[in-house]
């Protein structure tokens, strides 16, 4: 499998064509307004009440604000279509849409289909929106005039004393302070790349022709990246306007990295994506996207190289050379370790990779520092480190 022209081109319909009306002018002429909620179900019965009900009890912090919930059935083989039918008859708020099965992306363009609000929200139906979210993204969007407001996250994670909700310190750098930037003021926040903890002005959104990319998982990333380079400015809040529930049956996306598959869409947006900012023509952006937001994930695909067979390998690396062959992941935000795992796939040293990763998974703790004539690195006793580069396996001055 290659990295040839794959399926991050079919971006779905033009939304150019809708009428444009300002958020702002709306607000200026006292009008209220109406927020738009998507929310596309598959298989997710067992979710799909409490992520409804927290949206549609944002209403009562959204004071002249109404809401509406477009709820798209994409061709779900369980009962969460009938689910939200119950919901649909019970409240005169909740739409539903009915299609066969296509995915997340298309289920959110067809949702797009269907709303009305001047204002765009999305939830993913096995999440929750903690109480006031909307309300608190709505008074940063007001304030500032901004085109769309983003805030932090919460994970639900299983630990040691059960489930909690987890603020991943990335989210909270992120989200640190409430502002309204242009990205060239903080490229790093390309790194949040999801749809749902976002508020979105909707002629913003069909002006600016976005849509999510159909066929293709990571579909956040490619659409949330053009958005922030086509805004005017967009704000950010430090709270947590989003619970993202880790699942651990087997079924979410993000469990099935070592499939063929997953690791050639995540190639295919991290590709479209870069292609977008480089075309925004910042050099700044552009370095922090590919040494820092693209290289983000990588320590979760490097995990799975043991084991792993070779036609995934070979994917692995086309996908790493590609993206920073020509300046190599010893130069990523990556951990110590992780850059010289990517520096040994860079070299197609399988095998070498292979057990780095499993040293490092064993030892259970950062591996060892070491002094030497040409500085302070890491120490991996697993491979001959006379044969690795000194840059594969320095550390930097904060990392000492």
């Amino acid at each position: 499998m290659t990295l040839g022209p794959r399926l991050w081109m079919n971006w779905g319909p033009s939304v150019t064509d809708y009428p444009r009306t300002s958020v702002a002018s709306m607000f200026a002429r006292g009008r209220p307004s109406l927020l738009s909620v998507v929310v596309p179900a598959y298989d997710v019965a067992a979710y799909l009440p409490a992520c409804l009900d927290s949206v549609l009890a944002q209403a009562g912090t959204l004071g002249r604000t109404a809401l509406e919930v477009v709820v798209v059935d994409d061709g779900s083989p369980d009962d969460s279509g009938e689910i939200a039918e119950g919901y649909a008859a019970r409240d005169p708020r909740v739409r539903v849409v009915h299609t066969e099965n296509r995915g997340l992306g298309a289920a959110r363009n067809e949702g797009l289909r269907h709303v009305g609000g001047d204002l765009l929200a999305f939830a993913d139906s096995d999440d929750v929106v903690p109480p006031g979210a909307y309300a608190t993204l709505l008074r940063q969007l007001t304030r500032t005039g901004a085109d769309f407001v983003t805030g932090s996250v919460a994970r639900w994670e299983v630990g040691p004393e059960g489930e909690a909700l987890v603020e991943p310190p990335w989210m909270r750098r992120l989200h640190r302070q409430r502002t309204d930037v242009v990205v060239d003021d903080l490229p790093e926040i390309l790194g949040d790349v999801f749809a749902w903890n976002k508020l979105w002005r909707t002629d913003f959104w069909r002006a600016t022709g976005l849509a999510w990319p159909e066929g293709v998982r990571y579909e956040d990333q490619p659409a949330t990246t053009l958005a922030y380079l086509r805004a005017r400015r967009f704000g950010i809040v430090p709270e947590v306007v989003y619970h993202w529930r880790i699942r651990t049956d087997g079924t979410s996306i993000t469990q099935q990295r070592s499939s063929l598959r997953d690791l050639a869409d995540r190639w295919s947006t991290k590709l479209d994506s870069l292609r977008s900012v480089e075309e925004y023509g910042a050099p700044k952006v552009t370095a922090v996207m590919r040494d820092r937001v693209l290289a983000g994930d990588l320590h979760r695909y490097f995990a799975e190289i043991p084991g792993c067979d070779d036609e995934w390998w070979d994917l692995l690396r086309e996908g790493v050379l590609s993206i920073w062959g020509s300046r190599s992941l010893t130069h990523s935000g990556l951990l110590p370790v992780d850059r010289l795992v990517g520096w040994l796939v860079e070299q197609d040293r399988r095998d070498d990779a292979a057990a780095v990763v499993t040293y490092a998974r064993e030892l259970g703790r950062p591996v060892d520092r070491v002094e030497t004539p040409a500085g302070r690195r890491i120490d991996v006793p697993v491979i001959d480190l006379a044969t690795v580069a000194p840059e594969a396996l320095a550390l930097r001055e904060h990392e000492r």
